[in-house]
């Protein structure tokens, strides 16, 4: 096996964790490989992971909930030509991956599909990068200490105003740790923290109730979460709540709309980033298929999805095909460049492998899926954009949202939104929804701030029944003219 630098001390680690203890070495992923090319595959792989979670909640003063649960398998996959075929086992003896590596051959000369394997009846006891340390976040602070944690979130937001009569904190982290090996001979290994902590508010006013959230997280330790990050979770949580208490009825009708810094980058992820995925334009069901090279946003809008900036959610030091993750340009200067790409729909559609090859578990197959995605800085003064708005709505931060990948068409609700009323920032509403296409309104793009920032590290991205950790982010845009539904 080729190792992939600069992987040797995860590699170590893996070995450590997933195959020693099971009786596993190299010899029995070759012969693993033997046993599938035996019916005739383009390429196999082994996908071996153990991760180890835990959360925490409180809820009216007391910490009602905590969780830990472990989980470990492999899954192992073949193909040939478009098809693929698959089998996991959440048992590691070699007896298991011997069923898996069989039933994996015979699903494939039948046709593709997915199997189970279930437990053996005896147990038995690329050049990556260092984008993050690798080191178990779950054991950085002990349960007393992650209880006061929690509870001093609680006593920030509390202290923070009057209004607020309900709180909820949560806390989470992830020790994930996998090892891949391929067909063509290469072996990598990453070592995955993550962590998370998120806070929930509401405040009353006048039998009014209004509801924010704040948090983040990334991939380091609970030591990231100092006092001062906290404060700036809860501040975020009690001014969305507050801010809500005043805000009235949003208008509807086609306007222009700025889009603030960060989160509302969401809107970029969903109503665009999907759609350069790239087995959705491999099958021509994406409104950006077959179009690479064609203006597809305005001049000054550049887009790129990059697995490599340190400690974020979105990163991975390899994807789980084991290439190395990479930064990506999608859009430039509005023109189309190239798509998100996994091993498997990059061969088919002869274009590079962009590193993008993500899966939810051992247990579910890869597929091209977005790291960080992001839109690159402008020039203008965030100020200036929304000075030169006469009439409009300033969305800040977004709720929930859908878009169709087959037109790019989508719906995002505005969770903290404002109006705008000769070039300020005049009045709150509520109930604004965004209602639009994506390659359409790219193209309405008419000014980019140079305030460009990440979200805080809260992103989850759900495909196919899939949900992995991802992030977003963008400057201040000016959108000319964009579809709000209303209230009013």
């Amino acid at each position: 096996m080729n190792i992939i630098e600069p992987g040797i001390r995860n590699l170590v680690t893996a070995k450590d964790v997933l195959l020693t203890p099971y009786g596993l070495d190299e010899g029995l992923i070759t012969r693993t490989f033997a046993d599938i090319f035996e019916h005739r595959v383009d390429y196999a792989d082994l996908y071996f992971q153990s991760t180890r979670s835990e959360a925490w909640s409180l809820e009216e003063g007391i910490v009602k909930s905590g969780s830990f649960s472990i989980d470990q398998g492999v899954g192992v996959r073949a193909v040939s030509g478009e098809r693929t075929a698959f089998a996991y086992s959440d048992d590691l003896s070699p007896e298991s991956i011997r069923q898996a590596a069989i039933a994996t051959r015979a699903i494939a000369k039948a046709g593709g599909g997915k199997h189970k394997i279930e437990p053996a009846s005896t147990l038995t006891g690329v050049s990556g990068r260092d984008l993050y340390l690798a080191a178990d976040p779950l054991h950085s602070l002990d349960a007393t200490a992650k209880v006061k944690l929690l509870e001093r979130v609680e006593q920030m937001a509390r202290a923070k105003d009057p209004r607020i009569t309900q709180v909820m904190a949560g806390m989470a982290g992830e020790y994930d740790v996998v090892l891949v090996a391929r067909s063509d001979g290469a072996l990598a290994a990453d070592v995955r923290p993550l962590v998370r902590v998120s806070v929930t508010v509401i405040a009353e006013q006048n039998s009014r109730r209004e509801i924010g959230t704040g948090g983040g997280g990334g991939r380091f330790d609970y030591g990231y979460f100092t006092d001062a990050i906290l404060q700036k979770y809860v501040n975020d949580a009690v001014h969305a709540a507050l801010v809500n208490l005043e805000a009235r009825p949003a208008p509807a009708g086609a306007m222009t709309v700025v889009l603030g810094p960060g989160w509302p980058g969401v809107l970029l992820h969903e109503a665009v980033g999907h759609g350069l995925e790239g087995d959705f334009n491999r099958k021509g069901s994406s409104a950006f298929a077959g179009r690479i090279g064609e203006q597809v946003a305005a001049k000054d809008v550049t887009v790129v999805d990059d697995g490599t900036l340190p400690n974020r959610r979105g990163s991975l030091n390899i994807d789980d095909e084991g290439n190395p993750t990479q930064c990506t340009t999608l859009i430039e200067d509005g023109i189309l460049k190239g798509y998100i790409q996994d091993s498997l729909n990059a061969r088919l559609m002869k274009m590079p492998v962009t590193g993008n090859a993500r899966r939810e578990s051992y247990a579910a197959l890869p597929m091209p899926r977005m790291t960080n995605t992001y839109m690159l800085n402008g020039d203008k003064d965030p100020q200036e954009i929304l000075a030169s708005v006469k009439n409009g709505l300033y969305a800040v931060n977004f709720g929930g949202g859908q878009v169709d990948i087959t037109n790019g068409k989508f719906v995002f609700s505005a969770s903290e939104a404002y109006m705008i009323e000769n070039g300020k920032i005049t009045y709150p509403v509520k109930g604004a929804t965004l209602i639009g296409r994506g390659p359409e309104s790219l193209k309405y793009v008419t000014m980019i701030g140079n305030d460009m920032s990440l979200d805080s590290g809260v992103g989850v991205c759900g495909k196919e029944g899939q949900s992995v950790p991802v992030g977003v982010g963008q400057p201040t845009l000016r959108v000319e003219k964009m579809t709000v539904g209303g209230t009013v």
